[in-house]
């Protein structure tokens, strides 16, 4: 696997660099917890996602929400989607991904829950 460096500064005390899966699942959780639209010169970064969570959860909405993933997921060349598990939740929903590097075949489970009170996304 090509090793990707990248930086974070969020819950990290010392240790700000991030490589290879934890700088991609941290990638993917700042454009799901980004609304489309908010990021200065990138309209179509972030997510719609947040606008079908108080819907009702119809085949329609379900759907979108589907679809919705694998757009915000597809921007990021590095992976790609193998299924997508939606557990709705008393105050949000539980999505699980399970992803797959371009470079490995290892896939790996990520449950994420998307917070309808606190409106943010963060790994279970």
């Amino acid at each position: 696997m090509a090793t990707f460096i990248g930086f974070n500064t969020i819950n990290q005390n010392k240790q700000f660099t991030l490589v290879d899966f934890d700088l991609i699942k941290r990638d993917l959780l700042n454009a799901f917890n980004i609304r489309q639209g908010e990021l200065v010169g990138r309209p179509g970064y972030g997510t719609l996602l947040w606008d079908y969570l108080f819907e009702n959860q119809t085949s329609e909405t379900q759907s979108a929400i589907y679809t919705e993933i694998q757009r915000v997921a597809g921007g990021d060349p590095r992976i790609y989607i193998n299924n997508i598990y939606m557990f709705p939740q008393e105050n949000g929903m539980l999505i699980q991904i399970q992803l797959q590097t371009v470079a490995t075949t290892d896939a790996q489970l990520l449950s994420i829950f998307f917070n309808q009170t606190q409106r943010s996304a963060s790994y279970v």
